[in-house]
């Protein structure tokens, strides 16, 4: 609305009058919202919006009755939009819409004045003085660039500058991330104690570790309103049992765990996370707070982690140990976790193997000469316990249309007691008929063991894995490359491997796909413009620009301190080649135009060749003109990303209506995509530079390396 107001403002040339006008309305419409937003009503807009609406339908019909198009048509189209606008506040806006839109028409009825007497003048400055300086300056430059050895130096000083942005950015080794690390919205605390611990237990230490929590959140408080009020902490939700377990370790599954419990803390928005004096309050560092606090708990495993964004990667250190001889599996995992806690590698919250050896299990041997004797098989023992626990289908029970199969077992309470178990007798026909009844304890002996919870199997090969969170302010890549190391040094027996899987894997996935993806661009992008100039000289030159706008992005990381993520960074590079084919094809396209005309005037047919002297003043010329939309693409991409780079957080509704525009700088979704903004902004900063002066220069060098085959 402001750009057409604005637009129509410098395409009539605005006198005085026609602004105070046009200002005296804004400000009528303005007022009057306003004074329904204070009088909570919406009977003006309810009455003005369809009149106006009616009247603007009635003029716009007189013109086409009178085919005049020009005046009355066009301002009863005018009459019908405003119509229809009152109309829709009227009937839907409520007091605060109705004030917001008031400060809006009163904004740009100021806005006007400020456009006539300040941008524009200011606009027209930039134009006619600014720019022509900045253009002639430039034009020298070239020219300079293009002039004897100079074309070469800059060439082959860039190509330098290429390999340099390479080693410093391997020297300097920033962090590479798979996904960029989210601020946590969520904490949580799994609780874990060995398989078939009683629901009651794991609810107690639930309950005490829920405690803690509490305590932990209550240092960011304070009084408002007379209330206390946490700024960090919305709510908390305990669960044991049903839905307690750890999506990275149990896969998602819902099913019963009693012995498993689930703390979660939901925080608040991340605006709101600031303390009384104003500070901002990181909610990672509470997760740390949390780790600290929930540590100590003999006999039960701990982890406390925060909700992931992005694809599902896994662990941060998660190493898979494949071998045969599950038994020498598990010793040779616990003594590669004892190996690496050893060696204190810093960042490692706490090594821990996917299998619970503690699963209560109760072995039966069954006595085969007594039971022989007595005429009962093992499979009749069997059979008797399995139908005693889980029950067997006695019978059909038929209501209507519908069957209900009846099972019969145990009521809960034998189901759990071994005297009733073993006390049981199997009941039997023997070969002459009769019927015998022979308890299962006087054929069998128990004997209660600890077992495996459960063996995994990749490729055919039983594995364990040995995982851990890493800590905040540690990078999993150094880790994992810590660790790698390491291992380097401990003696595998034969037959056992080990591979780093979870997110290293997945990082390692993604970067090949997304480096495929950014080779299957270049080459579509090479076809594009192949096909259009009809040559492969010219798109060879885009090409090579594409690659060379890489320096941009290594040095601003390097020079900035930014991670590397490989998802976010790498679709960055994707787009950044678009915008640099843009500016590109545009530089070239029109000083191969002026090359054109220049032969034309001349009398040169197009296979003829100018002079060096007549190349070098097209390109310069056409650097020249192009400099401005080449340098607007640049400014308005760069400006445009700029708050997702930095992360600025205006609420232009409250700005209008409370006269609050909640300024804040970071969130969520600058984590997301800053990474991609940034390396937009690095590349788009270095390649301006390259389509106004090293594009030209590929260019000059083409022309003359051509002129000098044809003279041969």
């Amino acid at each position: 609305m402001l750009t057409s107001v604005f637009m129509k403002t410098e395409e009539a040339k605005m006198g005085r009058k026609t602004l105070v006008r046009m200002t005296i309305i804004l400000l009528v419409f303005g007022s009057l919202l306003i004074l329904s937003a204070l009088l909570k009503t919406n009977f003006i807009f309810m009455v003005i919006g369809p009149i106006a609406l009616l009247a603007g339908l009635g003029m716009s019909f007189l013109g086409w009755l009178k085919r005049d198009k020009t005046q009355l048509l066009k301002q009863g189209i005018a009459v019908i939009a405003v119509g229809i606008l009152f109309s829709v506040i009227g009937f839907t806006g409520g007091p605060k819409a109705l004030f917001g839109f008031g400060n809006l028409f009163v904004l740009l009825a100021g806005l006007l004045w400020v456009h006539k007497y300040v941008l524009l003048p200011l606009s027209e400055k930039f134009q006619y003085n600014w720019l022509p300086i900045l253009e002639n300056k430039y034009k020298q430059f070239l020219d300079f660039a293009l002039r004897g050895s100079n074309a070469y130096k800059f060439f082959f000083g860039t190509f330098l500058l290429l390999i340099l942005s390479f080693v410093v950015f391997a020297v300097a080794q920033p962090n590479v991330l798979f996904f960029p690390e989210n601020e946590a919205n969520q904490a949580i605390v799994y609780i874990e104690y060995p398989e078939g611990t009683d629901i009651a237990k794991t609810n107690e230490i639930t309950e005490q570790i829920e405690k803690k929590v509490i305590e932990n959140l209550d240092q960011y408080t304070y009084l408002k309103d007379g209330k206390t009020y946490n700024f960090m902490a919305e709510s908390i939700i305990s669960q044991v049992g049903e839905g307690a377990g750890n999506p990275q370790t149990d896969g998602g599954a819902q099913n019963e765990m009693p012995h498993k419990g689930k703390v979660t803390v939901l925080f608040r928005e991340f605006k709101y996370r600031v303390d009384e004096h104003g500070e901002k309050i990181s909610s990672n560092n509470v997760l740390t707070g949390l780790r600290k606090a929930v540590q100590g708990y003999p006999g039960v495993s701990v982890i406390v982690d925060k909700d992931q964004n992005g694809p599902p990667a896994g662990y941060a250190i998660n190493m898979e140990i494949k071998g045969d001889d599950y038994n020498e599996l598990l010793s040779e995992a616990e003594s590669i976790q004892n190996y690496i806690n050893e060696n204190n590698i810093p960042g490692i919250e706490e090594l821990k193997l996917d299998v619970n050896q503690n699963k209560p299990e109760m072995e039966v041997f069954v006595d085969r000469k007594k039971a022989g004797e007595l005429g009962v098989s093992t499979s009749m023992i069997g059979q008797t316990l399995r139908q005693s626990i889980y029950g067997f289908d006695a019978s059909t029970y038929k209501e209507g249309e519908d069957d209900f199969d009846i099972y019969v077992r145990f009521n809960n309470e034998n189901r759990y007691n071994e005297n009733a178990l073993f006390n049981q007798s199997v009941t039997f026909r023997d070969n002459n008929g009769k019927l015998k009844k022979v308890p299962i304890s006087s054929v069998v002996e128990k004997r209660n063991i600890a077992t495996f919870s459960s063996i995994k199997r990749k490729d055919l090969k039983r594995v364990i894995t040995i995982y851990s969170n890493a800590l905040e302010g540690y990078n999993a890549t150094e880790i994992v490359g810590k660790v790698d190391n390491l291992m380097a040094g401990y003696k595998m027996p034969q037959g056992v491997s080990y591979q780093f899987t979870g997110e290293q894997e997945e990082q390692a996935k993604n970067m090949a796909f997304l480096t495929k993806a950014l080779g299957i661009a270049l080459a579509l992008i090479l076809l594009v413009i192949v096909a259009q100039f009809n040559s492969i000289s010219k798109p060879i030159i885009i090409f090579v620009a594409i690659i060379l706008s890489f320096i941009g992005v290594l040095f601003g990381m390097v020079t900035f301190g930014n991670d590397f993520v490989i998802i976010m960074t790498m679709m960055g590079i994707i787009a950044l080649a678009g915008i640099v084919v843009n500016n590109a094809i545009v530089l070239i396209d029109y000083t191969q135009l002026l090359i054109d005309r220049k032969k034309l005037d001349l009398g040169l047919s197009e296979e003829k060749l100018l002079t060096r002297a007549q190349y070098r003043e097209a390109i310069v010329e056409g650097g020249r003109a192009r400099l401005r939309p080449v340098m607007l693409t640049a400014i308005t991409t760069i400006l445009g990303l700029f708050p997702l780079a930095v992360g600025l957080n205006i609420d232009f509704f409250s700005l209008f209506t409370e006269f609050d525009p909640k300024i804040y700088l970071g969130g969520d979704n600058t984590i997301f995509w800053k990474p991609m903004s940034l390396t937009i902004i690095y590349g788009l900063t270095f390649a301006t530079f390259l389509t106004l002066v090293i594009v030209p220069v590929m260019f000059f060098l083409l022309n003359r390396a051509k002129i000098r085959f044809a003279e041969r």
